[in-house]
């Protein structure tokens, strides 16, 4: 089953460390969990018109979190650090 680009690349993690990662041409994305790393190449390159020189991946566990007396683990989500060969990404404009 093929994913579009729309389904694999969810959202940019915007953090301080991503946000310094952005100066050496790498940006930090939230993926689908089944994407492999050809796909989500693609998607960003589908998506934001770069080349993409690499990709690499991270497994997150999800973090325990308290509700009331019990501990809730939510779901393990994927990472992806996306180096760019050529051009930029822009996630917000106007600030």
């Amino acid at each position: 089953m093929e994913l579009a680009a729309y389904e694999i690349l969810k959202r940019p993690i915007v953090t301080e460390k991503s946000t310094r990662l952005q100066e050496g041409n790498q940006y930090v994305f939230e993926v689908d969990r089944k994407a492999n790393k050809p796909q989500i190449k693609s998607a960003v390159e589908q998506a934001f018109s770069v080349k993409v020189a690499s990709v690499n991946v991270m497994q997150m566990p999800g973090k325990a979190r308290r509700a009331g007396r019990r501990l809730v683990r939510p779901r393990p989500w994927k990472k992806a650090v996306v180096t760019l060969r050529e051009g930029s990404i822009t996630f917000f404009e106007g600030m």
